[in-house]
């Protein structure tokens, strides 16, 4: 079994997925437009342009996202996107990447479970775990 995070954006799901490529270094492997379906799947009017479906890999982690229809609701809330990094220094990469346009809610420092540990909410309103822990022992 694999647990994949899947985010829903409000129109700016490519924009988003383009930031997390750079920002986590990662490749986007698939990005599908609702007008990219097959001929024979109706595209509902104002979803051409939208994002059906998108896969960015991360190593050999993928987190995945698209546009919902205009006029659904797509506000996150409730869950985090846990980031777990080996090194101090990646934490600091990331944590600024990702915080640039964003509002941090708990800047990056060391804590007494991780040599770096902090939250914030990205420019697209994904709120975002950037953890590097301490090893037992």
């Amino acid at each position: 079994m694999e647990l994949t995070t899947y985010l829903y954006f409000d129109g700016d799901c490519e924009q988003a997925f383009k930031f997390y490529e750079k920002a986590l270094g990662g490749s986007i492997a698939m990005m599908m437009k609702y007008d990219e379906a097959p001929s024979d799947q109706p595209c509902a009017e104002g979803l051409q342009n939208r994002i059906m479906h998108v896969r960015l890999m991360v190593g050999d982690q993928r987190l995945m996202g698209s546009d919902v229809p205009a006029g659904t609701p797509a506000k996150p809330q409730g869950f985090s996107v846990a980031l777990n990094v080996e090194k101090p220094e990646d934490a600091d990469r990331v944590f600024a990447a990702l915080s640039d346009g964003g509002n941090v809610s708990h800047p990056l420092a060391e804590t007494f479970f991780a040599h770096k540990f902090g939250m914030l909410h990205d420019r697209f309103g994904i709120a975002w775990l950037v953890n590097c822990e301490k090893k037992p022992g």
